[in-house]
C-alpha cells in the first residue's frame, strides 16, 4: 500500500523517465539519505549519498512556501536469468550519454527487500521502504532536473497540481533515462510463500511485475536469456570484472545451469557430481509435476530450495508467459546471449533502439564495443573440464518441450536452442 501513496497515478510530460515533484517534508540542511537502508549495506552507495548531500539542496524547487522534490522510476528493467549477460549489458549501457543508472546493479527491491527479505535463508529483517528504493535513482534526478531548469527558465515551467504533485508545461522534452538490472526481477517470486503462509493456492497470487506495471504500466523491458543446456563452442561469453566489462572467449564448453554450479561455492565440484545432481533434480520436479501444475512447480519455493541444480530457472516460457500478461510485447524486448556474444554492435544497437536513445558518437561506439578480454573463471572450475555427455542429453530431453513452445510464443525458432 505504501508503493502506491508514493507513487503518482500520472509523471511528468516531457521527461521519458517515470519523474513527479513531491513535497520534500525533511529537515532543511540535513541529511536525507541518513536513515535509508540501502546506505547500511551498502558502503558504494553511502559514498555516493555522501557525494549527492553536498548539492541536494541546490535540486530542491522552492513553491508555494514549500519545498519540491524531483522523484523517478526506472524508465527500463534489465532481467533474465543467472549467467545470461545483464551483467555485461548494464555497463556497457552506462556509457551512453542518455542513460544514467543507480550505482547498484541489483538493488532486489521489487522481490525481496521491499517485504523485508535480503537472503530468504536467513528470514525476515527489515523492510526497504520505497523511498529508500527510489533514492538509487537521485543521481539520474538530479541530471534531470539540472535539464528541466535549463529547459525552463529556472523552474517557472511548474505549475502546481495538488499538494504533492507538479507538472511541465511547454518544456523542451527530457531524454535523460534511468533503469536498473535486478536480474532476479524476471523469476524471483519467493516472497509470496513466506508472506502467505497459510494459503492454500499453490500458485504464488501475485508476481513482481504485476507491482511494476501498477504504478508503471508504460516500463520497457529488455530480458537475457541463453540455452540453458547446450555446450558453446569458443564463443565469447560477457562477463564482469570490477568496473570494466570484457569478451572472454570460452575455452571449455559451460552450459548455462553448469555455469551456474560452477559460479556457487560447493565442495567436491566435478562433472560427475553435477550429473548426480541434475538427476535427482529432475526426479524431484517430475514428481511435482504429478501432484501440481507446470506453472505451480515452477514457482514452489520448497521444491526450488530442495532441487540442487535450479531447474525451474531455464523453464524460461513460464516466466515469459507470466510477463507478457500484464506488459504488451512491445514494451519487452528479448535478447539471446549467444546473439549477443556474435554481434554485440548490433545486439546493442537494437537495445538503444528499443530505448529511443540517441545514436553515439564513433569514439563512444568503440569504447562501448572495443574491451580487453579476460576470463574471469577460476582455474580450478576451468581444470574440471566440460559437462558429461550423459548429463546434456538428459537437459537436452528435460528442456526441449519448454522451448519449442517459446520459440513459438516468441515466433523465432532461434529460441528453441536445438
Amino acid at each position: 500500500l505504501q508503493l502506491f501513496s508514493v507513487v503518482p497515478r500520472h509523471f511528468l510530460p516531457g521527461v521519458k523517465s517515470p519523474c513527479w515533484y513531491e513535497r520534500f517534508s525533511g529537515e532543511r540542511g540535513g541529511d536525507p539519505y541518513r536513515d535509508n537502508h540501502f546506505t547500511l549495506r551498502s558502503k558504494t552507495f553511502k559514498a555516493v549519498c555522501k557525494h549527492l548531500n553536498r548539492s541536494f539542496q541546490q535540486h530542491l524547487v522552492p513553491r508555494q512556501g514549500g519545498l519540491l522534490r524531483l522523484r523517478c522510476l526506472p524508465f527500463f528493467y534489465i532481467i533474465g536469468q543467472p549467467k545470461c549477460g545483464t551483467t555485461d549489458l548494464f555497463h556497457r549501457l552506462l556509457l551512453h550519454p542518455e542513460i544514467k543508472f543507480n550505482t547498484m546493479k541489483e538493488p532486489h527491491w521489487w522481490t525481496r527487500k521491499r517485504f523485508g527479505y535480503i537472503r530468504f535463508k536467513d528470514g525476515f529483517q527489515e523492510n526497504f521502504s520505497v523511498e529508500d528504493y527510489l533514492d538509487l535513482f537521485d543521481l539520474a534526478a538530479h541530471k534531470i532536473q539540472e535539464a528541466l531548469s535549463g529547459n525552463s527558465g529556472d523552474h517557472r515551467a511548474l505549475q502546481l497540481i495538488t499538494a504533492s504533485r507538479c507538472q511541465i508545461l511547454h518544456a523542451d522534452a527530457v531524454s535523460v533515462v534511468t533503469g536498473e538490472a535486478s536480474a532476479s526481477t524476471m523469476w524471483d517470486n519467493q516472497a509470496w510463500s513466506y508472506l502467505y503462509r497459510d494459503d492454500k493456492d499453490t500458485e504464488p497470487p501475485f508476481l513482481a511485475q504485476d507491482f511494476i506495471h501498477a504504478v508503471q504500466p508504460e516500463a520497457r523491458i529488455v530480458i537475457m536469456l541463453r540455452d540453458p543446456v547446450e555446450r558453446w563452442n569458443q564463443h565469447l561469453l560477457p562477463v564482469c570484472h570490477s568496473a570494466s566489462i570484457f569478451t572472454a572467449p570460452l575455452s571449455v564448453s559451460v552450459p548455462r545451469l553448469y555455469s551456474d554450479y560452477l559460479y556457487f561455492k560447493v565442495a567436491n565440484k566435478s562433472a560427475e557430481d553435477f550429473h548426480l545432481r541434475v538427476l535427482e533434480s529432475v526426479h524431484l520436479f517430475q514428481s511435482c509435476l504429478s501432484l501440481r501444475s507446470l506453472r505451480s512447480c515452477v514457482y514452489n519455493t520448497s521444491l526450488s530450495n530442495a532441487m540442487p541444480v535450479r531447474l525451474n530457472l531455464g523453464m524460461y516460457i513460464v516466466f515469459i508467459l507470466d510477463w507478457l500478461t500484464v506488459f504488451h510485447r512491445d514494451q519487452i524486448l528479448v535478447l539471446r546471449l549467444e546473439d549477443y556474444a556474435a554481434n554485440l554492435k548490433m545486439a546493442i544497437k537494437a537495445v538503444f533502439d528499443f530505448l529511443s536513445v540517441g545514436p553515439l558518437s564513433q569514439q563512444v561506439e568503440a569504447a562501448l564495443t572495443r574491451r580487453p578480454m579476460l576470463n574471469t573463471r577460476r582455474a580450478a572450475d576451468i581444470n574440471l573440464g566440460p559437462m558429461l555427455s550423459a548429463t546434456r542429453r538428459l537437459l537436452r530431453e528435460f528442456h526441449q518441450p519448454f522451448n519449442r513452445k517459446l520459440a513459438s510464443v516468441l515466433d523465432n525458432k532461434e529460441f528453441f536452442w536445438t
